[in-house]
């Protein structure tokens, strides 16, 4: 059995006095072995032949390509027989295998016999089969075919797509198959937050360590510019993961990152409350005041749910996903949610909350506040006395990430 993956594969020269100089010089299996180092997720590529029958092949050479127009490629062999039924559709569906998928890739993986046996499939909105299960879904329109040695390279440009961010995926590595099996993620290296990275690699065994013990989802937030970015996470909410919140970027308007300002000069605050995108009221000034007193002398921030909650969240989604117009829907709904954060009464250790996130400050040398550690997805609802261990627990390990800083608290 094999799955196509040593397409798409590049391979540098450099200096070294190893490197081959010519094609002939490269032995295939060594060229295998090596680029079987490079870790692959593993496709099953669907379609609907001109003979109205589904076709599929196993496919471990995909990528993306383009953002704008949105393509991505898969890198089949020449000698496939499964590609030529391929060729004849309209349009194709990449399939994302799930960890546990191991026996679909096997099945599309061999040659001959009737590959959809026992397969639950759906139709995509192009016609292609989208297998049930499945990590993520792409649906595609053939975009070009182009040749390249013994592959060819397949370009899709994609009509609609999807992810189940509870399933993991399967890993194809030096010949054997396994899970990604993550104890916390980091964010990509953007421009404007690469630096800011140093600071996930410091708080992630903490991290890890917080996301164990309460079984939930923590994650690492700094802000960058007018935004908060979710630099790292760890563990996965109560309920199930949704989808994953590493790199989300969100307004950094108030009341949202508080804690960054409870320790923050006097400028830095009325920068932060001029974001709220109108004129705040003498009233609405002194609330942020005395919410932001209240997180400098607890140490920590919490915010209650409420019905509003649902719609900021969506409002949030969006706008990390590039739709900058509902930065003013944050704002307003942030607004009307104000008295939800940080609420002056303390929490009756036998009462029960709706509890949507708890933080802690972890600080710089200079005091200032580096970043925040959130628990996300707490059970709902939780006891007062639930409320004040994960606390406990989360303080705990900001003051290690404080002392990892070199940081001081600043009274």
């Amino acid at each position: 059995m094999a799955v196509e993956r040593t397409g798409g594969r590049m391979v540098s020269g450099s200096s070294g006095s190893n490197t081959a100089t010519s094609d002939s010089a490269i032995d295939g299996r060594r060229f295998r072995e090596v680029l079987g180092s490079y870790p692959t997720g593993v496709t099953v590529i669907t379609a609907i032949g001109e003979d109205g029958q589904p076709a599929g092949m196993a496919v471990g050479s995909f990528t993306s390509v383009s953002l704008d127009p949105p393509l991505v490629a898969f890198l089949p062999d020449r000698s496939s027989t499964s590609f030529p039924k391929i060729r004849t559709a309209r349009s194709f569906c990449v399939n994302v295998l799930a960890a546990d998928q191991e026996s679909v890739c096997r099945a599309f993986a061999t040659r001959g016999g009737d590959k959809f046996a026992g397969v639950s499939w759906q139709a995509a909105a192009s016609g292609a089969p989208r297998l049930d299960g499945v990590a993520a879904w792409i649906d595609c329109d053939f975009e070009s075919i182009q040749d390249a040695g013994d592959h060819y390279i397949v370009l899709g440009r994609v009509r609609e797509l999807n992810a189940a961010a509870e399933r993991l995926p399967l890993v194809f590595f030096q010949g054997g198959y396994g899970r990604f099996s993550p104890s916390s993620l980091v964010a990509m290296p953007e421009a404007d937050f690469i630096g800011h990275l140093r600071l996930a690699d410091l708080s992630r065994p903490e991290m890890e360590r917080v996301a164990t013990d309460l079984k939930t989802e923590c994650l690492v937030i700094a802000p960058v510019d007018d935004q908060l970015v979710v630099l790292a996470s760890a563990g996965s909410p109560s309920g199930g993961a949704e989808f994953t919140r590493v790199g989300q970027r969100m307004p950094f308007v108030p009341p949202i990152g508080s804690p960054f300002l409870a320790w923050a000069d006097e400028p830095s605050v009325d920068a932060w409350l001029a974001r709220s995108g109108r004129a705040l009221t003498d009233r609405e000034r002194s609330d942020y005041a005395a919410l932001l007193g209240r997180v400098r002398e607890r140490g920590w921030s919490l915010s209650l749910g409420h019905e509003l909650h649902g719609e900021l969240e969506q409002a949030l989604d969006r706008y990390s996903e590039g739709d900058r117009e509902s930065r003013s829907q944050v704002q307003r709904l942030a607004s009307e949610l104000a008295g939800r954060f940080d609420p002056p009464d303390d929490l009756d250790p036998e009462g029960r909350y709706d509890i949507r996130l708890v933080s802690a400050p972890a600080f710089n040398p200079d005091g200032t506040v580096a970043l925040i550690l959130t628990l996300w997805g707490l059970p709902r609802p939780s006891t007062g006395a639930d409320v004040h261990r994960y606390l406990e627990v989360l303080r705990r390990a900001a003051d290690a990430v404080t002392d990892a800083l070199g940081g001081q608290r600043k009274d």
